[in-house]
């Protein structure tokens, strides 16, 4: 039986949603088997923690078991109910007479209860209409799902990069990442949980995309600001621009002002319904220090159709 799921995590009982995730953190990330290769009950005890945060951060499950329903695994405490309840007994059959519903209650216990073992029939042979009740043994529990959150680098979100990571088993996989769940959906590895009588439960992955030091996502687009020189900008260019399959060449149309944007195709990130969003490009002209030929220039320049560029701010 697991350990009561606020003392795995060393948080009190009326502990907040934060203080539970904060605590859960340090000790994953104290606990975690790459840093423990040599001491194998670190995985025992990494996988105790991520059961117990995976109760306690579902307010419907920290509920259930505050109020005793539930135990530190997440099974019913009571699974068969009580007689006259939802949870199962008779329910009426199509000949007039009762059938028993998959889920009832051990109804041989419950009579043996109350009268002291003679309301339990024999396993088989006659002695009445119900022919005797015998303990239906319940199907073996799966193991306890096991709950990982994983940062991704950007560039290998946009391009669904194969992962190389290792379990709280221990066991190394790689996984390949899917449009939907850089998208915010999580990736369930089936049978890589827990072990359980009824076969392993499941690990559940929840991608976060780190953030990139010139690159910015926008939905499914990826936007970029490149700068480019002012001959560039007013007679037209073309130039080399970076993206996350690579660099690739760029057309900067003639008289091009800063703020401008350019679209690249099919560069941004996958859309869960099938193809990339785009790379779009705001370029911003540069203009170079101290240089005393341009700013001669500009001193006798006079624009050929006078213009005020803050017209459209009304001043």
């Amino acid at each position: 039986m697991a350990a009561d799921p606020y003392a795995t995590l060393g948080v009190s009982k009326g502990a907040s949603e934060a203080e539970i995730k904060s605590a859960y953190r340090k000790l994953a990330k104290e606990l975690h088997p790459d840093r423990n290769k040599d001491n194998p009950q670190a995985a025992d005890k990494f996988s105790a923690a991520t059961m117990a945060y995976d109760l306690l951060s579902d307010k419907d499950k920290r509920a259930q078991f505050d109020r005793g329903e539930i135990d530190a695994e997440g099974n019913p405490t009571h699974p068969f109910g009580g007689m006259g309840g939802q949870g199962g007994g008779f329910r009426r059959g199509s000949g007039g007479g009762f059938e028993f519903s998959s889920d009832s209650a051990d109804l041989g216990d419950i009579f043996e209860g109350l009268f002291g073992g003679g309301g339990r029939r024999q396993q088989s042979g006659g002695g009445g209409p119900f022919g005797g009740f015998g303990r239906r043994p319940p199907p073996p529990q799966k193991g306890a799902d096991v709950a990982y959150k994983l940062a991704v680098d950007f560039e290998d979100a946009a391009r669904l990069d194969t992962q190389r990571i290792t379990l709280a088993s221990g066991k190394t996989i790689d996984l390949k990442l899917t449009a939907a769940a850089v998208n915010g959906s999580q990736m369930k590895l089936t049978g890589q949980g827990e072990q359980g009588p009824g076969g392993a439960g499941d690990a559940l992955v929840s991608i976060t995309v780190k953030s990139h030091r010139f690159y910015e996502r926008d939905g499914d687009d990826i936007r970029l600001d490149v700068p480019i020189g002012l001959d560039e900008a007013v007679l037209g260019a073309k130039i080399k621009v970076p993206t996350v399959d690579g660099p690739v060449m760029l057309t900067v149309p003639k008289n091009a002002a800063s703020g401008k944007t350019l679209r690249l195709k099919g560069k941004g990130f996958p859309k869960t319904k099938g193809g990339r969003g785009d790379q779009l490009v705001r370029l911003e002209i540069d203009l170079p220090e101290n240089d005393e030929a341009l700013t001669a220039f500009v001193k006798d320049w006079t624009p050929g159709t006078p213009q005020n560029p803050r017209s459209k701010l009304g001043v």
